[in-house]
């Protein structure tokens, strides 16, 4: 058996020094692309001073000694135009977000003057109740960042929130990376289509619809899910009438069984065991020049494995930062684990640590209470146990 790190670093030598091409995309088109070149702010944020609160622009020193009445110069509304400046002994309306008028050092807020809040005409002269200090209610221009400051680096998966950050620092459109085009390939004769009647020996093909999410949460774009029984010829047919795409992942066909097709496809593929559990039967190689990556055909283990070697693929061709989240955290159950494997056990995170999400554990079949889990527990290949309390390394899911 080989180490997990090892044969990641087979699966991602198939691309090695491969990057797809960069496109611009507009900002609505972004969520869930990869940044193709660091983000490097255009403008400041704040790109000037402004108001945090709607009330009047003043001079601290004026309002020192309270109550006080200052004269209404004018007011600065969030929108372009001039606006007053602010003299001793006057004060300036301002709203939320507008620019702070010239010779103002402070913001009173309405509610500590005698005006009403809302939409009221202009007064000529406001009463201050409570004084404030220099820099009150104050955004300085530049006080979350300043122009040519780096926001996002290259290799960035862009969420809602950096997009909206690209949006502040004045960028209407980013470089991405190309999406990575894939096929997944289901393989078993016993598969059939979801929602099938189940005839004697029969399964619903979940491998194939699950992976294929898995791929379009990965940021991929999904070309083809197809299904193919156990015969090597009918798989290498398929495999040649495939479209144009980047990545080929496929599940079972891998172990030692007597009717595995993509072992008996041969086709340049390399098989090994990978000393993990689940997803011990591993396969890679190029087929016509395109990666193509084997899972076993137990879901669990399709599931970890693409975690393990698909994702980091995906990832590899678009230079996408690693986007696993790990931390620790306590086991709630105990359970056994293989010695000289790495066990990787789906689990649901609670407020005390993380639970199974099954009696059984990481059995490679469980795929009916797969959905609850939202991390994988790993459990490293010296233990053969994991006792209540033990502390183990979790990655997201």
């Amino acid at each position: 058996m080989i180490a997990v790190e090892d044969y990641r670093e087979r699966v991602l030598a198939l691309v090695a020094g491969r990057r797809l091409d960069a496109q611009p995309v507009a900002l609505a088109q972004a969520a869930g692309r990869v940044l193709a070149d660091d983000l490097i702010a255009r403008v400041a944020v704040p790109p000037f001073d402004n108001s945090a609160m709607d009330g009047f622009a003043v001079r601290a020193a004026d309002v020192a000694q309270v109550p006080v009445e200052l004269a209404v110069a004018g007011e600065s509304a969030a929108v372009g135009g001039d606006i007053p400046a602010v003299r001793p002994g006057t004060a300036v309306r301002v709203m939320t977000g507008a620019r702070v008028p010239p010779g103002a050092d402070a913001v009173v807020p309405v509610e500590l003057t005698d005006q009403p809040a809302g939409a009221t005409p202009l007064p000529d002269r406001v009463r201050i109740v409570e004084s404030v200090p220099s820099g009150r209610h104050i955004r300085p221009a530049a006080d979350n960042l300043a122009a040519g400051d780096l926001v996002l680096p290259a290799g960035t998966m862009l969420t809602p929130a950096a997009i909206g950050a690209a949006a502040s620092v004045g960028y209407g459109e980013l470089s991405v990376c190309a999406r990575p085009k894939v096929a997944v390939i289901a393989t078993g004769a016993e598969l059939v289509e979801p929602g099938r009647a189940l005839a004697a020996g029969e399964i619903p093909d979940s491998n194939s619809v699950m992976v294929a999410g898995l791929v379009t949460a990965a940021g991929a774009e999904l070309v083809t899910v197809a299904r193919c029984g156990d015969e090597p010829g009918a798989l290498s047919e398929l495999l040649a009438g495939l479209p144009q795409v980047d990545v080929i992942f496929t599940t079972g066909g891998v172990s030692a069984g007597a009717y595995e097709p993509l072992r008996q496809l041969g086709a340049g593929l390399d098989f090994c065991a990978v000393a993990m559990q689940p997803g011990k039967p591993q396969g890679c190689g190029l087929v016509e020049g395109v990666p193509l990556v084997a899972f076993p055909g137990n879901p669990v283990s399709s599931f970890v494995s693409f975690q393990m070697f698909g994702r980091p693929l995906l990832d590899a061709l678009t230079g996408a930062s690693a986007s696993v989240v790990r931390r620790r955290a306590a086991a709630l159950d105990g359970w056994p684990s293989p010695r000289g494997r790495r066990q990787y056990v789906p689990v649901v995170t609670e407020l005390d640590g993380v639970r199974l999400t099954h009696r059984l554990g990481s059995g490679s079949h469980l795929v009916a209470s797969l959905h609850r889990a939202d991390a994988l527990a790993i459990v490293p290949e010296e233990r053969e146990a994991v006792a209540v309390g033990d502390i183990l390394e979790v990655m997201a899911v």
